[in-house]
Order: structure tokens, then C-alpha cells, then sequence
């Protein structure tokens, strides 16, 4: 008897040259409803229309058409089980061997914005219930629901029938097929009414296994979105992304995002930032009026620790920065855009990542970060709200300058994204000393402090926590510090105003902490 194909798909794609090869090498009948047997008569490839197979037609507009004892019948059926021969023979089941199916379009139908009854539409029923029927009986039935599968499928019927284990491994690929569409589906549903979940349910797919996570002997497996994010990020050279290299470009770019981040002309004479990041924390960060100055002043930072680190620019690399990059070893290069000739500067480092990541592919939608925990992971909305430089406030009897005004706002957007306890000193819009992870914000501000002496004294100290007593501000003075910007909110916040007034110093509340642990 020739084996029974069930054939309905949404992605057509390479679907009449499977079915061909299915029917004149290996002999199989097809079944199909709807548009794809049309799709497929229109090929000249013979077709049995379930409505045919079933005795039914279909009804309510196409909603109901496989959902039938026939079509569940002859996918669920044990061939070996005595029970089953009998309802087999009973009901006149028709035994069928495979299942290609792919589901509506839903995900492509609400990312175009489509309205709430137009996603519902797109909902798929008959489909997914093929597709867990042929999974769960895996043994009897093969179930490809990907284009991608096809070939695989024919090269191993032309060997034989296809074994157990390549039928699991289908069975796996369909269920996680119908749970990335349902997550899509729920998903989708709470975004759109506001809802709280009581599940976190995400679904990415594996882009790359990597070759190893933060150390050699631990595996990691890189999952995302094809269309926005690093896995669409362009990369121009170099050896292939790390765990610890994806890590660091993520810190870096949502450093320099807070810049801004346009594709600019080379002669464009607009803000450059540069952030240089090494181990999860920036080391170095500067705005200029170039993209090759904002890095030489990143740089001066802390060039010591930028050996072997990750830089980020928010705007086009041209080959006068190429030419200061090529001098010191670096891991991975990220910005908008290149121009021709960096990348031809850039090439005697073959070993050098360049990823250009354009505006389009920063996510616009709101974030969520997610940290993996014993038996659980903790989720929170991603830091990256709008700072309201309204709401600051000025608490010492001196108030910042014009210049050391700017100063603060740009060492609060640094410090932001140091880990705490995070220190950060700066003059002139660049930092001069930076200290990250301390247990206590006076080692913080000592390691920032004194690296910020090397190359002169003066400045403002941003802390990304308040003050807990006035010894960090007493230090400050020592190294010269002339404004310091921090959350505020501790029960001592007096003691360091007025260790403030005594020295001379201003300060500024923001009323609101950037932690980062």
C-alpha cells in the first residue's frame, strides 16, 4: 500500500519539488485542503482533498477541516496495538505516515501591526493539533514542519524507512515548533491587553553553539532574534563572537547609546562618543568632536586595562580613527558605520572583530533583562528610562558651573553602566578615573580617585548610590574634586552636605540610583 502524506503549509516554500520527489520516487499519495492543494494541483502533483478523505466539508469559513476522527484517527493510530486494529478496521481509518505541516503566519501578522481580529484569524488550530498528534506518535508517523527539514526527510526514506530516532528527534523539533507559536500567541495577547502573567514565557531560537562560555571548560549556546539585536548586527572581519565578546558588546553599546547613535558623514563636526569596555565595565569613555579625538580621550583614561578590550563608537569610524585603532590590541570594534578606507586600515589586524550595528537594529520596544538563579530566574525592566534633568537639585550653598554641569551629566551616563559600588571621575566630558564592583563605595572611590591623579587633579565624582557618611566626599576634596552628582536619599545625607559646604564643593541630588550588580 503507498504511504499517506498529509501536506498543509503556510510556507510554500520548496514545498512542490518535496511533494514531487515524494510521489513519482517514493510512491506516496498526498492529502491536502484549503491552498495549499490548490497550490499543488496547479503543479500537475495528484492531490486527495481532505474534504474528500473526511466525508466533511469544511466549515465555519475554514476553521473546521482536519479537526476530524479520520485525519487524528490515521496520524494517532498504533499500527501494532490490538485495540487500535479493531477501531482501525471499524471506523475505516486510512493510516497516515506523515505530517508536513506549518502553521499561519501569526507571528508575521502582529509584527506588521495588524488589528486585534485580524491576529485572532491568524491563530492556527487544525494545524498544531496535527502537528502534536504526529509528534506524540512519533513511532508510526514522521512530522516535518520546516522547509529546512525536506531534504533531510528524502535522504533518509531513500535509505529505508526512517528510524526511531530521527522520528524523535521530528517530534522534538515539532513540539518546540507549537510552543515558540503558542508563546508567541500569549505573548502577544498580554502586551496587547496589559495583562500580568503568572508564567515567563520566552522563545528564541538557537542562532549558534558557541565555542565555549566564560571559560573553557563551560558550555554555552547563543539564542536570539534573527531581525534585531547582535544576531543582525553585520560583522565586517574578524574571529568569530565569544561568549565573553557578546557580553562586553552589549555592555559597550548600551554605554554609548546614551549619546546618541546616528550614521554620520566622516566631515560631520556634530558630538562623537567613544566608550572603550573591558571585562563588563567601561574604562575609558570620552566625547569629542571627532570620532578619532573622543577615542584618544577614552583612551587616556585607562590604556593599561583597554589592552584586549571592546570599543564602541556612536557614529561612523573614518580612517583617521582606523589609523589610532590599528596601534593597540583590540578584541571587537562596534559602530554604525565604517568607512571604506578604516576598513582597509583595519584589515592588517585580521583577527579584529567589526561589527557595524545600525540604528534599525537596536530593539525600540521596552526590554526586559533576565538573570538565571537556583531553581529560577529574576526579570526586571532594563535600566534605560528617560533621565529628567528637572528633577535634579542643586543641595550645597555652591551650585555647579555651566561647564561642570555638563561634566555631571555625562559622569552620571557613565556610571550608569559601572558595576556597584560604581565611581566615576571626569573633566571636559571625559573620564579620568573609573571604579567598579567595590563593596564599599570609599574603595570604589580611592581606585577611581587615584587613577584620576595620573593625569591631573580636579573634575566631578558621579556615584551611583547615595552616601551612607561624608567620608567619600572628604576623599573627594583631597583629589580636588569640585562637584559631585549622586542619588542621594540616605538618613545621613546632611553629614555629606555639610562636609560638602565646608569644602567648598557642590553637589547635585538626582533622586534616583543606577545599581548594577
Amino acid at each position: 500500500m503507498s504511504p499517506l502524506a498529509l501536506v498543509s503549509v503556510s510556507d510554500k516554500k520548496n514545498i512542490i519539488p518535496f511533494c514531487k520527489e515524494l510521489v513519482e520516487k517514493f510512491n506516496y499519495k498526498i492529502l491536502s485542503s484549503g491552498g495549499t492543494a490548490k497550490h499543488l494541483m496547479q503543479a500537475k502533483i495528484p492531490v486527495i482533498k481532505v474534504a474528500d478523505f473526511t466525508n466533511s466539508s469544511e466549515i465555519l469559513g475554514g476553521r473546521v477541516k482536519t479537526l476530524h476522527p479520520k485525519i487524528h484517527g490515521g496520524i494517532l493510530a498504533k499500527r501494532t496495538d490490538e485495540e487500535h486494529k479493531k477501531d482501525i478496521e471499524a471506523y475505516d481509518l486510512e493510516l497516515i505516515d506523515l505530517v508536513v505541516v506549518n502553521l499561519y503566519p501569526f507571528k508575521k501578522t502582529v509584527e506588521k501591526g495588524s488589528k486585534w481580529e485580524d491576529a485572532i484569524e491568524n491563530i492556527d488550530i487544525g494545524g498544531p493539533s496535527m502537528i502534536r498528534s504526529a509528534a506524540k506518535n512519533h513511532k508510526e508517523v514522521s512530522v516535518l514542519v520546516d522547509p529546512s527539514q525536506y531534504q533531510e526527510f528524502l535522504e533518509e526514506i531513500n535509505k529505508g524507512e526512517a528510524d526511531e530516532s530521527y522520528k524523535a528527534k521530528l517530534a522534538l523539533e515539532a513540539f518546540q515548533h507549537t510552543a515558540d507559536y503558542d508563546t508567541a500567541i500569549s505573548n502577544w495577547i498580554r502586551k496587547e491587553r496589559g495583562l500580568e502573567s503568572s508564567k515567563y514565557i520566552e522563545s528564541y531560537p538557537l542562532i549558534k553553539i558557541l565555542r565555549y562560555g566564560e571559560n573553557p571548560h563551560q558550555k554555552a549556546f547563543w539564542y536570539g532574534l534573527n531581525q534585531i539585536g547582535w544576531n543582525s548586527a553585520e560583522q565586517l572581519q574578524g574571529k568569530e563572537l565569544s561568549y565573553n565578546n557578546l557580553l562586553d558588546l552589549e555592555s559597550a553599546l548600551l554605554t554609548v547609546l546614551e549619546f546618541g547613535y546616528e550614521e554620520k558623514d566622516e566631515l560631520t563636526t556634530d558630538t562623537f562618543a567613544c566608550v572603550i569596555l573591558k571585562h563588563n565595565n567601561p574604562c575609558g569613555a570620552s566625547i569629542g568632536n571627532s570620532a578619532s579625538q573622543a577615542f584618544l580621550n577614552a583612551l587616556k583614561c585607562d590604556s593599561v586595562s583597554a589592552f584586549g578590550g571592546i570599543v564602541a563608537f556612536n557614529t561612523n569610524v573614518d580612517s583617521e580613527t582606523a589609523i589610532k585603532l590599528k596601534d593597540i590590541f583590540l578584541e571587537c570594534v562596534v559602530a554604525p558605520s565604517f568607512s571604506a578606507k578604516a576598513l582597509e586600515i583595519l584589515k592588517i589586524k585580521k583577527n579584529l572583530r567589526i561589527l557595524k550595528f545600525s540604528k534599525d537594529q537596536i530593539p525600540k520596544k521596552k526590554q526586559t533583562s533576565t538573570k538565571s538563579i537556583m531553581g529560577g530566574l529574576l526579570v526586571q525592566d532594563i535600566d534605560d528610562s528617560e533621565e529628567k534633568t528637572e528633577s535634579w537639585i542643586s543641595v550645597t550653598k555652591n551650585a555647579p558651573s555651566a561647564e561642570e554641569y555638563l561634566d555631571l551629566k555625562f559622569a552620571w551616563k557613565i556610571c550608569k553602566h559601572v558595576k556597584s559600588n560604581a565611581i566615576v571621575i571626569a573633566k571636559d566630558q571625559q573620564t579620568l578615573g573609573i571604579g567598579a564592583g567595590q563593596m564599599n563605595r570609599v574603595g570604589a572611590s580611592k581606585i577611581a580617585l587615584e587613577a584620576a591623579q595620573k593625569i591631573g587633579f580636579g573634575g566631578v565624582l558621579a556615584s551611583d548610590g547615595f552616601f551612607p557618611f561624608a567620608d567619600t566626599v572628604q576623599l573627594a576634596d583631597k583629589y580636588g574634586i569640585k562637584s559631585i552628582i549622586q542619588p542621594g536619599g540616605s538618613i545621613r545625607d546632611e553629614e555629606s552636605i555639610k562636609m560638602c559646604d565646608s569644602k567648598g564643593i557642590s553637589m547635585i541630588f538626582t533622586k534616583k540610583r543606577h545599581f548594577l550588580h
